[in-house]
């Protein structure tokens, strides 16, 4: 069989819906299966998913893309997962049920023991050795609560009966049938238990967290040979060859593979990276330093912000206030916004992520008057995501210099936003390039699956691939750009708890 009847299959699971690509060998999308799965909120500021709904979604997407392109199993020459990070799911070792739902990202449950930790005086040290700040965002305190909540969890996972894993690790423990229970380097740096400087899990940490060792999957290099899937899943056995946390993947699949290149992906929230190479650059700006990638057993870092909200402010549009009913529309409203009104959202639903990190604040609307409607709150919700960034790059330029930055990719949903892209070239006065292949994060993961069979050529070459579709340049003025700027830092230092 010839390398042009052979394909890459990129499984996205994200925070709202499993996604399955397949690639061809020109990094081409053959077909696309996707599949929403529920978002549950049993408390203020608690999200949950259902692995077991997450699993079959990942399965029926997957099988929708085979299908859709009209090709046997065997011609998959392999799996590139990619998943949303930091949401943690722990099951039973010899059953394979979850113990309890798995915990979002976006949870913030676990505020107070965090805030515990802090006044402890933890965590500079926790800082210095994962390049994370004590937050609920991460792994570490959701597996404590799961085994502290969870009838007799505590005591299996002493005896070692369960297993942790980010969804990576438990889509992979799942299409090997139970035997491979592994992880990359990308989601291993996002769950503050882990070493980035020594590249291990940390015993140090462990006993902070209370977590015993034997929960935790190996890591392997982000393109690994991670074992190959059942063949009761597929019709065929299928080599695993890349695992890769969804914002590294975005910035792999934008190709930043050079020192100073940065990409910002609008998802549910938004993820704005910048490489910074062998080196890891401690941020004196509330930045997480964080793995990028790694292949060869060599780690690459990046400075990473995180936006808790982007995306999920026109979900909140669209499914509370129901100004639209679908997330195109906010684009429409924007334009007929008047112009004259300065409203201002901060999105805090679930507190605010990068450079605030503030747990406890909630989202606010401020400079409403008796002529602000749907078009003013949806204009508000659009440039909240552009305000959010500029924070972010300000941090950067202040860790690195500001001559750092040049241009910014972006990918993700709302990347799509002709309005929302032009507003943020405005704002952070910087040009904003938008890919012809929108779908960066699975590319990411199909590349290298695909380069680690050989399939793709090397970083270089896929590098010269990357072609932009449209280029946003700023065409605000210093003065416009500049009061809007100050509305925002003040409607900001209004919502926040401390």
């Amino acid at each position: 069989m010839s390398k042009l009847d052979k394909y890459i299959l990129s499984i996205d699971q994200g925070t709202t819906s499993s996604r399955a690509i397949l690639f061809d060998s020109n990094y081409q999308i053959v077909s696309i299966g996707q599949k929403e799965f529920t978002q549950f909120f049993p408390h203020s500021g608690w999200v949950e998913h259902d692995p077991e709904e997450i699993w079959s979604s990942v399965l029926d997407s997957c099988n929708i893309a085979i299908n859709k392109a009209k090709i046997n199993s065997n011609q998959i020459a392999s799996i590139g997962i990619t998943n949303q990070r930091e949401t943690t799911v722990v099951w039973d070792k010899e059953s394979g049920v979850p113990v309890y739902k798995a915990i979002v990202w976006q949870d913030r449950r676990t505020s107070d023991e965090c805030q515990k930790l802090r006044n402890l005086g933890h965590e500079e040290s926790v800082t210095k050795k994962t390049g994370l700040v004590l937050d609920p965002y991460f792994c570490a305190t959701k597996i404590s609560w799961i085994l502290d909540n969870v009838d007799d969890a505590r005591n299996k996972a002493n005896s070692g009966k369960l297993l942790f894993g980010t969804i990576d690790s438990f889509l992979l423990w799942r299409l090997s049938n139970k035997k491979v229970h592994s992880t990359d380097a990308t989601n291993a740096s996002r769950t503050l238990l882990y070493n980035i400087h020594e590249s291990r899990w940390d015993d140090d940490l462990l006993r902070l967290f209370n977590i015993p060792k034997s929960m935790l999957p190996k890591v392997l290099d982000s393109a690994s040979n991670f074992g190959d899937t059942d063949k009761s899943f597929f019709g065929s056995s299928i080599p695993i060859c890349s695992l890769i946390g969804d914002q590294p993947s975005a910035l792999v699949g934008q190709a930043c593979f050079k020192p100073g290149m940065v990409k910002s992906t609008y998802g549910t929230g938004c993820f704005v990276l910048i490489n910074t190479g062998e080196v890891p650059v401690q941020s004196n700006n509330k930045l997480l330093t964080t793995i990028a990638y790694q292949i060869n057993n060599k780690p690459c870092y990046a400075l990473e912000g995180s936006i808790f909200v982007a995306g999920a402010a026109i979900q909140w549009l669209r499914d509370k206030l129901e100004f639209i009913d679908a997330a195109d529309q906010s684009d429409v409203l924007a334009m007929n916004a008047d112009p004259g009104e300065d409203v201002y959202l901060v999105p805090a639903f679930v507190g605010l992520g990068a450079p605030y990190w503030d747990s406890d604040c909630r989202g606010a609307l401020f400079g409403l008057t008796r002529n602000t409607g749907p078009a003013e709150i949806t204009k508000a919700a659009l440039e909240s995501v552009c305000y959010q960034t500029c924070d972010l790059l300000n941090a950067i330029s202040n860790d690195l210099g500001h001559d750092m930055l040049s241009t910014i990719r972006v990918d993700g949903g709302m990347s799509a936003s002709n309005w929302t892209m032009q507003m943020l070239a405005d704002l952070i006065n910087l040009p904003v390039e938008r890919p012809k292949n929108l779908e960066t994060t699975a590319l990411g993961a199909a590349y290298f699956a695909g380069m680690q069979i050989g399939f793709y050529p090397s970083t270089e070459e896929f590098a010269e691939s990357w072609k932009t579709e449209k280029q946003f340049s700023s065409k605000m003025s210093d003065a416009k750009r500049e009061r809007k700027q100050l509305g925002w830092k003040d409607a900001v230092s209004r919502t926040l708890s401390k």
